[in-house]
């Protein structure tokens, strides 16, 4: 019998992690700026995290300069995007799961 909780992605277990792929699900991207000041994340978090997805390929990166300065933006990649709804889907599933337990 597969486990109810089988299709959780690890790679979306921190909150952190959970957070970018969330604004880059409903966003074109977002800039590192952006994610820090949205998710209340230092520096250090952002980076480590989004390394973390883009490791994995969830998320692409661009780095660019705007008015000689650094700009990092983040863009969720299709795998990323599949990989972060199947996700979502098995957690309501999980949700939704009627508990035998009782019965």
């Amino acid at each position: 019998m597969k486990s109810i909780i089988s299709n959780i992605n690890k790679a979306f277990d921190h909150r952190i992690r959970l957070g970018i792929m969330s604004v880059l699900m409903v966003n074109e991207y977002a800039d590192f700026k952006s994610l820090k000041e949205l998710l209340g994340a230092t520096d250090g978090n952002i980076a480590s995290h989004t390394k973390a997805l883009e490791k994995q390929k969830y998320i692409k990166v661009e780095k660019s300069f705007i008015d000689r300065k650094p700009n990092t933006r983040y863009i969720a990649s299709e795998k990323g995007r599949k990989a972060f709804q199947e996700h979502l889907d098995a957690l309501e599933k999980l949700l939704n799961s009627k508990n035998d337990l009782n019965n």
